[in-house]
């Protein structure tokens, strides 16, 4: 029996990762793997059962299985399951200081070399710590910019080196310092190159008019432990000049780096990682706290330890006796962990091929409890003969022509089919063309569990019909309490009520506070309440209100706009109201007063009484407006009196009424007498 190629087992893998862990799906058997190898690239979970009497003769019994089913089977111990593993191959303890002046024999990560055995798809797991250890020696070369912008910086470093030093015994006995400067690539555009500019580029600069030649990098001091030769190196320094703004940083870097320094963090870097590897890192920092998917720790300390944990998946199989390693090393580190990886894709029963075996009629090769037939034979043991009968046999597991073997269910042996068995029920028929797990479901229950299941068509039980049995033939489920099917507002479709009045809802179509007669719906309950005294908790009114939730007022206030404001004349000639709105639990919110609003008949004295005493308060209030009129209208005569008297002028002695008898008047005339004319007044 040909191998799969390798891309099929990435592919297979690949689909696994994508089948969910359904409730009832075994990715084992529905793999329908061939070999053993094809059945540990379905899942990790998957094994294979080696063993020759296994399955029953009638049927054809999965070998890839989870090892669980194999066991119950009767599979005992032949079972291929490996799994994969990881072997430390060296790991020396972590230093606690520094003992060397190259630090040769200080370790600063452990282990240092494993070896991992994966199976695609089986996650395996390895711990790896980093040191940072006190006393570690540290080489620092500092790197100066002289260019003209750095004056003022050259100056306040000339005593950087014992500062340096100082701080640099707080973590370490071991430090040394260098120094190099750059400035500038000494050409054009970089530089200035006039002959003018050879010795002095700073020639017709008013603020510095002096400085030394441009040049690209200067190796000045070698490491050293001695800080005074640092202090006077950079006493010695003088500015340059170039033209642009980016100076050659980048050179002198590539001519100087730090070859190591103290940090504050660790974190690890992957080298030569193969391509189908997955890896999943977890760290473990100074607070004791995992951070699942991060690979470096923050705010450590000299002395202090970070520890990572490493997941490595394989994603598939690269072929036979392929091996592959990569690297972890902390970045800033020389420490790293060397990593060997070995693929565990083949099974330990392969080892045991027989050709031509007598287990296979000495017509194939047998592995693994399978039988590889020889080209012109087939069989489950290798028993029938390929040649002119071949289409007769194939025929006879054909349900019809053009149909695949024995439904694309079974095993065609020679000329029977032996069907295969399914976790999800039993497939039989002479071309496992049944089943009685493929019928339609209802919310995911087989013929909606009122039915059985027979080669492919639901037989319903009894009060069921359709496709899934999912309708109930049963129509007192949409009898409503008044009796009603569905309250009069809809139908009663498989045994549920579907409501065609607008606005009614619940199991009857009971609850409708947009229909005409929604508040008749209610008065039940409510005069119940009244004839009991307002007593739920009567057994009578516990029937009739059992959907209700009654709250007791002593007055209607609609404040909810949703509520339905109900009311109707009791037989007493009262006006009983009540509101109601339906809550979300599918009960409704009741509010009801607590008497009837009763009118009652007037009173005749109090009548005669408002009247009379109306008609006193009207005939006060005219005479108080006749005085008032009456007294304004005396003021201002007075007044009127007071302003004339005030305006007479006469003496006190003399009667301003007495007239004299005589009276004179003036006449104004003219004459003329003998031709004179007079002019004169007669009295």
């Amino acid at each position: 029996m040909p191998r799969a190629p390798a891309p099929l087992y990435a592919c297979l893998l690949g689909l696994c990762a994508l089948v969910p862990r359904l409730p009832g799906l075994n990715i084992c058997t529905s793999g329908s793997a061939t070999s053993c190898e094809e059945c540990l690239l379905i899942h990790p979970k998957c094994a294979w059962c080696s063993k020759e009497d296994f399955g029953s003769p009638r049927s054809v019994t999965s070998r890839c299985d989870l090892r669980a089913n194999l066991v119950r089977n009767g599979c005992g111990g032949e079972i291929e399951s490996p799994a994969s593993s990881t072997r430390v191959l060296r790991s020396l303890p972590l230093s606690s200081k520094g003992s060397s002046s190259v630090g040769s024999d200080v370790i600063q990560m452990t282990p240092q070399e494993i070896a991992l055995s994966l199976r695609p798809g089986d996650k395996t797991a390895f711990q790896l710590q980093v040191r940072q250890v006190e006393d570690y020696p540290v080489d620092l070369y500092y790197l100066m910019d002289l260019s003209l912008s750095m004056k003022d910086d050259l100056d306040n470093i000339r005593n950087l080196g014992t500062k340096l030093a100082e701080e640099m015994r707080k973590l370490t006995s071991n430090f040394r310092l260098g120094f190099g400067s750059f400035v500038d690539k000494d050409i054009s555009p970089f530089s200035y190159t006039a002959p003018r500019y050879q010795t002095n580029p700073c020639i017709g600069y008013k603020l510095f008019p002096n400085c030394v030649p441009s040049f690209g990098f200067r190796h000045l001091l070698p490491l050293t432990d001695r800080v005074d030769s640092f202090n006077e190196e950079v006493r010695k320094q003088r500015v340059s000049r170039n033209r642009d703004a980016p100076e050659g940083g980048f050179d002198a870097v590539l001519q100087a780096a730090v070859c190591k320094s103290i940090r504050s963090k660790v974190e690890l870097s992957v080298w030569d990682q193969p391509e189908d590897l997955n890896l999943f890192f977890t760290a473990t920092c100074q607070d004791g706290v995992s951070y699942p998917g991060q690979r470096k720790c923050e705010g450590l300390k000299i002395g202090d330890t970070a520890s990572f944990e490493v997941s490595v998946e394989a994603r598939s199989c690269p072929g036979r006796h392929t091996e592959h390693a990569f690297a972890l090393r902390p970045v800033g580190f020389r420490d790293s962990l060397q990593v060997g990886v070995a693929y565990n894709c083949t099974c330990g029963c392969s080892a045991g091929l027989e050709p031509n075996s007598a287990r296979c009629s000495g017509n194939g090769t047998y592995v693994c409890g399978l039988c590889e037939c020889n080209p012109s034979h087939l069989g489950t043991r290798c028993e029938c003969q390929e040649g002119e009968n071949q289409s007769v046999y194939q025929n006879l597991c054909r349900e019809a022509e053009g149909k695949p073997l024995c439904s694309g269910r079974g095993q065609c042996s020679c000329n029977q089919c032996s069907c295969f068995e399914s976790e999800f029920g039993k497939i039989y028929g002479p071309f496992c063309e049944c089943d009685n797990f493929s019928c339609a479901r209802n919310k995911g229950v087989l013929c909606s569990g009122h039915g059985e299941c027979h080669c492919g068509e639901c037989k319903c039980h009894v009060g069921y019909i359709g496709d899934n049995c999912n309708c109930s033939t049963d129509i007192s489920t949409c009898r409503a309490r008044d009796g009603q099917i569905c309250s009069d507002r809809g139908h009663c479709v498989c045994g549920q009520c579907q409501c065609t009045e607008p606005g009614a809802f619940g199991e009857t179509c009971e609850k409708c506070p947009t229909c005409p007669d929604a508040c008749s719906t209610k008065r039940d309950c409510v005069e119940c309440l009244l004839l009991h005294s307002g007593k739920p908790d009567n057994q009578t009114c516990q029937h009739v209100c059992k959907d209700e939730v009654i709250t007791r007022v002593d007055s209607i206030v609609k404040d909810d706009q949703e509520a339905v404001l109900c009311f109707y004349k009791t037989a007493k000639d009262c006006v009983m109201m009540f509101t109601y709105s339906e809550l979300p639990s599918g009960k409704s919110n009741l509010t009801v007063l607590r008497q009837p609003e009763c009118g009652t008949a007037p009173n005749a004295m109090t009548i005669l009484l408002a009247v009379v005493g109306s008609i006193l308060l009207v005939g006060i209030a005219l005479l108080a407006i006749w005085k008032l009129l009456v007294t304004i209208h005396d003021r201002r005569e007075f007044a009127k009196f007071q302003s004339e008297r005030s305006r007479a002028r006469y003496e006190m002695a003399s009667n301003p009424l007495y007239r004299k008898p005589i009276s004179t008047h003036t006449v104004d005339f003219t004459f003329n007498k003998f031709n004179k004319s007079y002019n004169g007044t007669v009295d």
